[in-house]
């Protein structure tokens, strides 16, 4: 189903806090026990799936990136820019997503350390995404 969706970012690192917030279009479906939201930024395609068991963020594009969250578990992931691959670690500290199908809304949680490339702290990451059916 076609949703706007809501895309917040708050990034904590080296003592700074940075938030980035945007709106696009998009799909919200659902398929064999996961929920997923599909949107295009910036000539970027991007997949968030969300199952009982954690999250993944899919981007393809001028960036191709995959990162699995498990909820208290270190999840390696990859990161490919055309300088070459970084080996990007997350620890999931909170996973929540909420679905309300009467009224085609809902939103995903979460929250993450972020460690790359043996740096043991790039920062801790706060993404909240909210949806809704546009009718």
């Amino acid at each position: 189903m076609p949703v706007k969706i809501n895309i917040k970012t708050t990034i904590w690192q080296d003592g700074q806090r940075e938030m980035i917030e945007t709106t696009v279009p998009g799909y919200f479906y659902r398929k064999a026990n996961a929920d997923f939201l599909q949107y295009e930024e910036d000539g970027t395609r991007t997949t968030v799936k969300v199952t009982a068991a954690g999250a993944l963020i899919l981007r393809n594009g001028a960036i191709k990136m995959r990162l699995p969250f498990t909820l208290n578990k270190q999840m390696t992931g990859s990161f490919e820019l055309s300088i070459g691959k970084m080996v990007p670690v997350t620890m999931a500290k909170r996973i929540e997503h909420v679905y309300h199908p009467e009224s085609g809304s809902g939103s995903i949680d979460l929250l993450y350390d972020l460690s790359m490339q043996g740096d043991p702290h790039k920062g801790t990451f706060l993404l909240e995404i909210s949806f809704q059916e546009e009718k």
